[in-house]
């Protein structure tokens, strides 16, 4: 689950944003801020306790500071959490400037509900498409995520392409571990690069076939482990 903090001083679009997100699959509010200061005090304790933040909502016209320069301060962060703008500015320095201070997406006021979902739905593949922890990626791993944020986002339901013998083969491997799997694991038992075996595992789970499972170490991001959903009777189903 994605831990999110929405970061914004206007108490009625904070709750509209937390009731979209609420929408959404793999998301989860877990503060609000009304200004920077708040919101820096929120992540940095997020992180103490051992529970980081993801994502952070972030409104760029705060009452205290710039969300720019909350963005930039957010950079020194460990772990540190990935910045979604939210502004009605749409000039082009303003823009750079976000992309400049770690912004991942940026999304324009006014806006609906579908591309609300786009933005989150892609950052959302984004962040499960990296590695886990602070072990460097590979030329694939970081071109494949990156391409996910500069594409629409997939539509849900069934991704292209989905071979049944490789579905078959990461459910026969999910099942036969107590603890779990995470991509990584899946990916080695089966042979497939991490990213087909995320896709696989994410399939499975929105499904309702696998139950997530966030594993937060002392550093770097969090790891998802994926487990056989349990039937009413307490054995595998």
């Amino acid at each position: 689950m994605i831990r999110v903090l929405i970061v914004e001083d206007e108490p009625l679009i904070a709750e509209a944003h937390d009731a979209y997100l609420g929408r959404i699959t793999g998301f989860r509010t877990v503060g609000f801020a009304r200004t920077g200061r708040d919101a820096l005090r929120s992540v940095a304790a997020a992180a103490a306790a051992g529970t980081p933040i993801d994502l952070v909502l972030l409104d760029i016209g705060l009452p205290d500071m710039s969300g720019l320069e909350v963005a930039a301060t957010l950079v020194g962060q460990r772990p540190r959490p990935d910045v979604i703008a939210i502004t009605s500015a749409r000039d082009l320095t303003m823009v750079r400037a976000a992309v400049a201070h770690g912004v991942v997406l940026y999304l324009l006021k006014p806006f609906t509900f579908a591309a609300f979902r786009d933005k989150l739905e892609r950052y959302r593949e984004f962040h499960g498409a990296l590695p886990t922890g602070e072990s460097a990626a590979t030329q694939d791993d970081i071109d494949q995520a990156l391409a996910v944020l500069r594409t629409p986002a997939r539509q849900s339901g069934t991704p292209k392409g989905v071979a049944p013998n490789t579905l078959a083969e990461i459910s026969r491997a999910v099942r036969a571990a107590p603890d779990g799997l995470t991509a990584a694991d899946a990916a080695t038992v089966i042979g497939v690069s991490r990213i087909t075996a995320w896709r696989y595992l994410e399939r499975l789970a929105d499904d309702g076939v696998l139950d997530r499972r966030s594993d937060y170490g002392r550093t770097g991001r969090p790891r998802t482990r994926y487990r056989w959903r349990e039937s009413p009777a307490g054995r595998p189903g």
